[in-house]
Order: structure tokens, then sequence, then C-alpha cells
């Protein structure tokens, strides 16, 4: 099945990140990984509650990577494969200026 995740941080400024062939992550290996990144990158909650769901938290991630963590080839492809494993959707589209997350 093809997999591929794109990420828009600007109307002129999108990512495509084809996962044909990469190794698989497991739902709950891309949920920790998302986790650890929400923390690394000092990342906030959307929601004024504080709750924070799966699709928010790929939004908050990959708005605070912005362009440099989103050219790096390992990050990128880990943020992919997480974002996938995570969401268990092979397609995601995550557009940050729209704040939305789609599959």
């Amino acid at each position: 099945m093809h997999s591929e995740v794109s990420v828009k941080l600007a109307a002129n400024q999108e990512y495509r990140f084809d996962l044909e062939g990469a190794e698989p992550m497991a739902h709950e290996a891309g949920r920790r990984w998302l986790d650890d990144q929400f923390i690394a990158l000092d990342c906030e909650p959307l929601r004024a509650s504080g709750k924070v769901l799966l699709a928010d938290k790929v939004l908050t991630v990959a708005r605070a990577a912005s362009v440099a963590l989103m050219q790096d080839p390992t990050w990128s492809r880990d943020f992919a494969r997480a974002a996938s494993a995570a969401l268990a959707k092979p397609i995601v589209r995550v557009d940050v200026p729209g704040m939305a997350v789609t599959f």
C-alpha cells in the first residue's frame, strides 16, 4: 500500500515524504516519537483545555520543526513514519498555515 506524508509550511513551501520501502513504525512507537519531539521542540497545546489530540501533536511538531528539520533527511523521514503510524493512515497531509491535518 502506498504511504505518503506531506507538510505544507507556507503557501510556496511544501515537503512530500514517500514512505515506499521505508520500514513501518508501530502505532505506539509513532506516538512515543511524536511525544518526545513535542517535548524536545517545546511545543504548546493548541486547545485551551490543554488536551492534545494526535492530529494536534502532528501539526504542532511540524510547525515547530519548520524548514530546518523538514530538510533534515533523517528527522523528516522519522516524522513521516511516526505521523503515519500514530494516525494509522497511509496518506497524511499537514497544512500548518491552515492548521489542519487531513487523511
